[in-house]
């Protein structure tokens, strides 16, 4: 069987797997209506440090690290929670885009109240100075469409930030994936951006208007010079992971060619993933061990 081949089935079973567990899940909330126990709201603890993601992808490396880790399921967003250093975490994987990172962000602060909100996930890189998988730790926040926010550290993160191996400056947020090297380019001269998302601003405007300690970290996915394919913008926009495994398998009916480019990604992906996740833990453990928690 051809590796194309191969991929279509797996893609195929991943996706009747997902279905399944969804079936699975439903049928459970069902019953836990029928049930006595504690409320949603009884359950719902404060934590210390909750992070804003737009995948999973993006946070899988970081779900690893955590000890306890469970799953809770709202509407258009999935939070995992569990401890890291000490401290209680919930990651909200909040989809693509500013509206839903907004949304996920004032529920994560509604439900959970963290003492600290994280922005993290990937970047794509508007700097030749920034290389695949450098940490960007951004100073000011910018709207494509018009809007700045500056970020205060504590000390302990300032201490972090001024390590070799951290860049630090603006990051952009945009409306649309930027793919192309031209657009990257064109973007970073005219913002002053060393790299661009499609979620941090918006988090950061929730976190002021709720007056919760906000900071960002993101991991350069891909530098000024490389492009993403075609495809990356609609699977992107897919809201649950069988629609993205639907939308893959689609992609490799259309273009055969995607296999090559989709199996790259998720390589650079994981790494990146991996990376960020590390770089996580250490923010973490620092803001617990210079008071950042109190």
């Amino acid at each position: 069987m051809s590796f194309r081949s191969l991929l279509q089935a797996w893609l195929t079973n991943a996706a009747k797997a997902k279905m399944r567990e969804a079936a699975v899940q439903t049928s459970g909330r069902q019953l836990a209506q029928t049930t006595s126990g504690p409320t949603a709201a009884e359950e719902l603890k404060p934590c210390d440090v909750g992070m804003v993601f737009a995948l999973g992808i993006e946070s899988g490396c970081l779900e690893d690290r955590l000890e306890g880790c469970v799953t809770i399921r709202g509407h258009d967003f999935v939070a995992r929670e569990g401890g890291l250093k000490g401290r209680r975490i919930v990651l909200a994987l909040a989809g693509a885009g500013r509206r839903r990172a907004a949304h996920a962000t004032e529920i994560l602060i509604d439900g959970h109240r963290p003492k600290w909100v994280i922005s993290a996930g990937f970047a794509g890189g508007l700097s030749p100075q920034l290389k695949r998988h450098d940490i960007l730790m951004p100073n000011q926040l910018l709207l494509a469409a018009g809007g700045e926010l500056p970020i205060e550290w504590p000390a302990g993160l300032a201490a972090i930030a001024q390590r070799p191996e951290v860049q630090v400056g603006r990051l952009l947020t945009a409306d649309q994936l930027v793919r192309t090297p031209r657009e990257k380019r064109m973007l970073g001269e005219r913002h002053g951006a060393m790299a661009v998302d499609m979620e941090t601003f918006a988090v950061a405007g929730a976190c002021r208007r709720r007056q919760v300690s906000f900071a960002a970290v993101r991991v350069i996915h891909d530098t000024v010079d490389e492009v993403l394919p075609d495809d990356v913008e609609h699977l992107l926009g897919q809201k649950t992971h069988a629609a993205r495994l639907g939308a893959a398998l689609g992609t490799i009916l259309r273009r055969p060619g995607s296999v090559k480019d989709m199996y790259q990604l998720r390589e650079n992906a994981l790494v990146a993933s991996d990376r960020l996740a590390k770089f996580l833990v250490e923010v973490v453990g620092t803001l617990y061990a210079t008071g950042g928690m109190n």
